[in-house]
């Protein structure tokens, strides 16, 4: 972004003039952004390089993807209310989160399977976000382990998403290893208990799940290689193995499986991992143990026994389950309806924010998710008590795009269009962002 440390404030300032600078600047040699500027071209771009089932499991959502559409639409009843000649040269897009001054008010949201959409995956994203001092959230569902993610960018913000295994005994190791690599806060996600409706994935039969992608979180612990041990040597000799029609397909999965067997089995053979039961034991542990839809608020306390981290709760939609949260000594709330992809003709996150920002957000951080796409949307949300606005799906398509330069360019986008929305609105920091920029339509 500049030669300003990332996580310094004034690395932000100015952002807007840079970053329209150096494109204009670049374009007399003939040279274009990395990735397309506009937030439509963006995704038709990506889906343009993606498998029909990496685009299907990214931009999907649960049922006729109403609630998808609806997140969207929320934005188009607020309008910004600009208000000119006033002074707005020195612009200054920093917050406070988590007790820490942050350059921007940009978080990067969890998002799973990564390696669907690039190699390098979250490896990739995290050191992106580091470059421009955001917290990146890392995802349960992770391509690699969290361990390896903090490695490929010392020292920058993260946070780390869990959602709640059937296994007390996981949850806890899980959450001890993401305090021991660094991690500043927990994010309980709740909207998983059951895994939605997604029909782009059901058309296409696809789930990476089942293809041994996105379960390196639990590959790499100890109490889930345990559990597959178990699994395995219960099953060995059994005909449970053998319920799979033998396809083209079917063998390509299983070598995927087995590719991804080497922390089990100890082997980087593939033939080894292809004939040990254990790669195809973690896949069917792993659906047993994901989630639970035994979880009640009673459970959270356990997660306090767990760490000693800040805890936020992702997937409030409810102002009364926002303000349950914080009496029951939670340490945040992430309003979001994880983007649309678990429940259809659910409440968009938008409409309801404004209400949770009242009840709460005196007391702890509210952050939000769910339809962002670009600067001017992050100021909006700003602007109706959101503290913090996580990104999602864009950056993915980043990644698929460009890699970790991809992943660079669509949060430069999104921060230089916000400090661009805030000046042009005639204000001059984040923290002027309130229901006066903002008139209803």
């Amino acid at each position: 972004m500049s030669n300003v440390a990332p996580n310094d404030p004034a690395a932000a300032r100015g952002i807007s003039r840079r970053t329209q600078s150096n494109i204009f600047r670049a374009g007399i040699s003939g040279e274009r952004p990395a990735v397309p500027v506009d937030v439509h071209a963006l995704d038709a771009a990506a889906a343009s390089v993606l498998s029909k089932e990496a685009y299907a499991y990214i931009a999907g959502g649960a049922g006729t993807e109403a609630t998808v559409a609806a997140n969207r639409s929320a934005f188009d009843r607020w309008q910004l209310w600009p208000r000119p000649l006033r002074d707005v040269t020195d612009r200054d897009l920093s917050v406070t989160f988590l007790g820490r001054t942050r350059p921007t008010p940009l978080l990067l949201a969890p998002l799973g399977v990564m390696e669907l959409v690039h190699p390098e995956a979250d490896l990739a994203v995290a050191r992106a976000a580091a470059s421009a001092g955001v917290p990146y959230t890392v995802s349960n569902q992770a391509s690699f382990p969290v361990e390896r993610i903090a490695q490929s960018a010392p020292g920058a913000p993260r946070l780390f998403q869990l959602y709640w295994s059937a296994s007390d005994e996981l949850n806890a190791s899980l959450l001890g290893r993401a305090e021991a690599a660094g991690c500043e806060a927990i994010v309980v996600t709740l909207d998983t208990h059951l895994l939605g409706w997604r029909t782009r994935d059901l058309d296409l039969a696809y789930l990476p799940f089942t293809r041994g992608m996105g379960i390196a979180q639990y590959t790499s612990d100890p109490v889930f290689q345990g559990l597959v041990t178990e699994r395995a040597d219960a099953s060995e000799g059994s005909a449970a193995a053998a319920s799979v029609k033998v396809t083209p397909k079917a063998i390509a999965a299983g070598v995927s499986i087995a590719r991804k067997g080497a922390t089990l089995t100890g082997s980087r053979s593939l033939r080894d991992n292809l004939r040990s039961p254990l790669p195809r034991a973690a896949v069917e542990t792993f659906l047993d143990v994901f989630s639970t839809p035994t979880l009640t608020w009673d459970d959270l306390a356990k997660a306090r026994e767990w760490t000693s981290l800040p805890i936020i709760l992702k997937g409030i939609v409810h102002p009364d389950d926002a303000e349950r949260a914080v009496d029951a000594g939670l340490d945040g709330v992430w309003v979001s309806n994880h983007g649309g992809r678990q429940i259809d003709r659910s409440v968009p996150t938008l409409a309801v924010l404004p209400e949770i920002s009242e009840r709460v957000g005196e007391r702890v951080p509210v952050i939000f998710d769910s339809g962002v796409r670009s600067g001017a949307d992050a100021a909006i949300a700003l602007a109706l008590g959101a503290d913090v606005v996580a990104l999602g799906r864009p950056y993915a398509y980043g990644l698929a795009l460009a890699g970790e330069q991809g992943v660079r360019e669509v949060i430069r986008n999104v921060l230089a269009e916000l400090d661009t929305t805030l000046g042009l609105a005639g204000l001059t920091s984040i923290g002027e962002l309130d229901r006066d920029a903002l008139r209803a339509v």
